[in-house]
């Protein structure tokens, strides 16, 4: 796996300097923040009341109403960035025909997909991260579970993981960073409410169904319930998608 760091370090610096990636991370930031001031919002007002309604008092509970919205919409604001994160990995190496050269060096066709991927999974990292500070805000007017908090970050980095190994094997697909992007997206959105689907057909297809939906899987994670089927298939998820990727790579010898 000759080259990864080396492609790694690359694929880094065309992260920062590319517009793009503060335009995601702007938006990212944004949208998250709203969200979680809305939660934590009408937490707060729900808590008001409660002070006046003992029964009401019994129903509040800081990670039904703010720790598994606050993660879901990550979740689902991730669904629409990271084809954008993604879509230039290896079709904009393809339009500029810098591929070759990049084959030309001494990396193999596995360092260039993991250095890439790994660059992919860190900038995005780096963009949860930037979220924890709102965790440490609930922390100074309230006691919040964080074995909870950990577990949710823990689906949401596998869930990272998850989006771009599938971006990435849609960027291999073309040159045009558009197209990659559309067929990242509409894939993880497919794969986010295929569970969806249970109820109209038949329980062997339906159960199925619901075990490739990666909203299943990831719901266990924002509750803070730690399941080692989820980290499986989150594994398994994101190394399917890099074997694909490789093979699209390594094609190109029998095509040329």
């Amino acid at each position: 796996m000759k080259g990864i760091y080396v492609v790694y370090r690359k694929e880094l610096y065309r992260f920062f300097a590319s517009p793009i990636f503060y335009v995601v991370a702007f938006i990212f930031l944004a949208l998250v923040g709203y969200f979680f001031y809305s939660s934590v919002a009408y937490y707060s007002l729900l808590s008001f009341q409660a002070g006046r309604t003992p029964f009401l008092s019994e129903q509040l509970n800081l990670t039904d109403m703010v720790l598994e919205p606050f993660f879901g919409s990550i979740c689902v604001v991730l669904l629409l960035m990271v084809p954008l994160i993604t879509m230039r990995l290896f079709a904009e190496e393809k339009k500029t025909g810098t591929i070759e050269l990049l084959f030309t060096y001494p990396i193999s066709d596995r360092g260039a997909v993991l250095g890439k991927f790994s660059a992919g999974v860190s900038v995005l990292a780096l963009l949860l991260a930037a979220t924890l500070p709102a965790m440490f805000l609930l922390e100074a007017f309230t006691n919040p579970p964080w074995p909870t908090i950990m577990g949710g970050y823990l689906g949401l980095l596998l869930t990272c993981s998850a989006f771009v190994s599938l971006g990435l094997f849609a960027s291999s697909l073309t040159q045009n960073q558009i197209i990659a992007a559309t067929i990242a997206f509409g894939a993880l959105l497919l794969l986010w409410i295929i569970g969806w689907a249970e109820a109209l057909v038949g329980p062997t297809l339906g159960s199925f169904l619901k075990y490739l939906s990666l909203l299943t899987h990831f719901d266990n994670f924002a509750r803070g319930i730690l399941d080692s089927r989820d980290v499986f298939f989150y594994l398994l998820f994101t190394l399917f998608f890099l074997f694909t990727t490789l093979r699209i790579l390594e094609s190109r010898h029998w095509r040329g």
